[in-house]
């Protein structure tokens, strides 16, 4: 996965976020309520999470995943594979894409605890149902990053459905990879080569 992408993806949880005010639009204050929440844990859990993997997926899992739409990111990600999955085929790539960010989200955010996001205005349409989160991180020696979050309203909830890191896009990073291995054999292949990486991590 691009480094920058990867590094990009643990912005969401906001590490050393600075705050928002009352007049911030919904979106943006789910993100630096989710990145409050998960700094919160973290701290407190200091000492496990440095050693214990599985407690940072339940915490990435639980606090962080639980705003983002992994059927419309999965979709997406295969673009026209995805039309002619099985419905198994598409529970089962959801399913291994899903622990795959999860495991290399977890990773990125235990190695970056120490970072601080700058919030830039959001502009949208008022009643606007698709909007996009704009966010920095500072460089050492260069321009600040942008992490860009896309997101749509939901059955009144706010969901990230992709995360664009200095003008990468997570799903269309990913929908490049996973198109090249889809190509070399078939989706079935793509799940098992997934279940065996996902695998392979959780026994590291």
């Amino acid at each position: 996965m691009n480094r920058k992408l990867l590094t990009g993806m643990v912005l969401l949880a906001g590490i050393w976020a600075l705050p928002v005010s009352a007049d911030d639009h919904p979106a943006e204050v789910l993100v630096h309520n989710t990145a409050e929440k998960i700094l919160t844990s973290l701290r407190a859990e200091r000492e496990v999470v440095t050693k214990d993997n599985k407690r940072v997926y339940e915490l990435v899992d639980n606090i962080i995943f639980t705003h983002f739409d992994f059927n419309k990111m999965a979709a997406w990600v295969l673009g026209k594979h995805w039309r002619t999955a099985k419905p198994e085929q598409k529970e089962q790539f959801t399913q291994q894409f899903k622990i795959l960010l999860v495991r290399t989200y977890a990773k990125a955010l235990v190695d970056n605890m120490d970072r601080t996001i700058t919030y830039q205005p959001l502009h949208a349409k008022d009643g606007a149902d698709d909007v996009t989160v704009h966010t920095e991180i500072p460089q050492d020696g260069g321009f600040p990053l942008p992490i860009n979050y896309s997101m749509y309203l939901k059955d009144n909830a706010w969901l990230v459905y992709d995360v664009d890191i200095d003008g990468i896009s997570m799903v269309k990073n990913y929908r490049t990879t996973f198109g090249a291995e889809i190509n070399k054999g078939d989706i079935d292949a793509l799940i098992k080569k997934l279940k065996e990486r996902n695998t392979e991590a959780k026994d590291e």
